[in-house]
Formats: C-alpha cells, structure tokens, sequence
C-alpha cells in the first residue's frame, strides 16, 4: 500500500514538474512587439527611437528611456509598459499631465499605431510593430478627409 502510494505521490510530482517547465518555456518564448516613437521636440527636432523592452520610462531625467530636455516635461513624466498583448500609458503623476490624442490621461489607456502623446509641450508620434509610422503630416491629412 505505501508503495502505491510512493508511486502515485512520484507520478504527480513529475507532471506537475513538466507542466511548471512548459509553463516557463511558453514565457520564455513570448516577445514583446517593438514599438517607435518618433518625438518631436519644441525646437522642432523630430527624432525617432525604436524599442523592443516591455517598459519605457519618458521624461526630463538622462536616466529615462526617451529623455526629454523641455522645462515642461516632468523628471519622470510617463511610462509605457507592454502587458495583456498590448501597449499601455501611463502618467506618472507629472505637473503639466500627459495628453493622448489630446485628451488628458487619468488612468492607463491602450495605445494604438498614429497615437499622439503629449508630454508638456512636446509630442511623440507612436508606430507599432505590424503598422508602418504614420507621419504627423500623414495624420493630419486624414484627419481632413
């Protein structure tokens, strides 16, 4: 009888084992969609970065993922974070807010491809993996139509 149940007690131990280490290899496995951000700064610099990280921190400080030097952009203004198969942002309690598409963010809000995001008076235009960068000129010219 202890036998058997030794046995049984070994059996389960070993499925639950092989489960946990499918479990990890299907984690492992998963990538996070690069997202671009072409930023466009006061003095009329665009630059464009691109990001293959599940979280992006955008403000004044060096130390951020997409630095800003603009006196209205908080030390640490916004984060994007990529989690539940989509880009999501942030504001990070910033004095000037954080706008999307000219709407002021309150909570987390998904982000899309042609997205504007305004940090003070700096914007930043998003482009995900499977769209191709839609222009600031792009988007304003389809907003016409």
């Amino acid at each position: 009888m202890a036998l058997a149940l030794y046995a049984f007690l070994g059996w389960a131990l070993w499925l639950l084992w092989r489960e946990v280490r499918r479990q990890g290899q299907t984690l492992s496995n998963r990538r996070v969609p690069s997202i671009s951000l072409a930023v466009r700064q006061t003095n009329g610099v665009q630059i464009t970065r691109h990001f293959s990280q599940p979280e992006i921190i955008l403000g004044r400080d060096p130390g951020c993922d997409i630095p800003i030097t603009d006196d209205t952009v908080s030390t640490r203004h916004a984060q994007l974070t990529y989690h539940h198969g989509q880009w999501w942002i942030t504001d990070l309690s910033s004095t000037n807010g954080t706008y999307l598409n000219e709407s002021i963010l309150n909570m987390p809000t998904v982000i899309t491809s042609g997205d504007e995001i305004k940090c003070g008076k700096v914007s930043l235009f998003v482009s995900l993996t499977s769209d191709t960068f839609v222009s600031p000129t792009q988007k304003l010219e389809k907003k016409d139509n």
